[in-house]
């Protein structure tokens, strides 16, 4: 254990990023970004010791084109950041609406059941970081919303309390809040949901400046909305401590460790 801590800030990195990379098939993502990957998407620096172990939670079904691109690019981009880091895919089996918030949670459980991650980002498969200063580490104090400026958006954040699309919380924030609702299925809410429960146990949301905090969205179709967002939003802070890791029930179906990522598949 002689060796450094790794910096705070890294060396080398370049700042705004370039024209996102192309991604393709998953074999040729492997070929260009695979090199010294450990199995199951992970890395860690060999000349100084990280200061955070990382988990990068993907909730994810039927976006192959779009996970090709966020493995091509994440990378790169997590390993200039010095970090100890491992990258969890989530994918919901069947055909019943997509219930985010819920895959989230099953990738908090099992990323920690593999391995004493201390800290969590929640990421969208389609939104990737134009700038590597975006650091992808916790917040000691306070859980950070990430995706801030985002272009179809106009790099503009839309309300002062979302949280959606990129987070970051350490476990304990994480245990704090009993995780996210299981109860959004469909598009939208649990976000929303996420933010009233930061607040309540007295936290607030952290954000990098704008004009570091900035993604791309990849072009995609628009999910069915959940009719109860509303509805589930305004019993949230009732449910909070029951519902959430503390009720979080599904079936494992496979676990994976591919070169770029730990699959996950569940049924909800």
């Amino acid at each position: 254990e002689s060796m450094p801590l790794c910096p705070l800030v890294p060396p080398n990195l370049a700042g705004v990023l370039g024209a996102y990379k192309e991604g393709g098939k998953l074999e040729d993502v492997e070929a260009r970004v695979g090199q010294g990957l450990l199995p199951g998407g992970q890395w860690r620096p060999s000349d100084c010791r990280p200061r955070d172990k990382v988990a990068i939670i993907v909730p994810y079904r039927d976006r192959l084109e779009h996970l090709s691109v966020f493995l091509a690019n994440i990378h790169p981009f997590l390993q200039k950041q010095l970090l100890d880091y491992g990258i969890f895919i989530i994918e919901q089996a069947g055909t019943d609406d997509f219930n985010r918030a819920m895959l989230l949670n099953i990738g908090f459980v099992e990323a920690t059941g593999m391995r004493d991650f201390d800290c969590f980002i929640f990421h969208d498969v389609d939104l990737l970081p134009e700038d590597d200063r975006n650091l992808y580490t916790c917040p000691v104090d306070q859980p950070r919303h990430m995706s801030v400026a985002v272009d179809v958006l106009n790099y503009k954040l839309p309300y002062a309390d979302i949280f959606g699309g990129v987070s970051a919380m350490s476990r304990r924030q994480f245990e704090k809040v009993n995780g996210f609702s299981n109860m959004f299925w469909g598009w939208g809410g649990e976000d929303d949901d996420m933010a009233a429960r930061i607040k309540s146990v007295g936290f607030h949301i952290s954000r990098y400046p704008n004009s570091i905090a900035r993604y791309t969205m990849l072009t995609h179709t628009k999910q069915k909305a959940n009719p109860k967002r509303f509805e589930n939003l305004f019993n949230g802070r009732k449910r909070m401590k029951f519902d959430g890791l503390n009720s979080l029930q599904y079936r494992r179906i496979q676990v994976k460790l591919s070169k770029l990522f730990t699959w996950v598949l569940v049924e909800l």
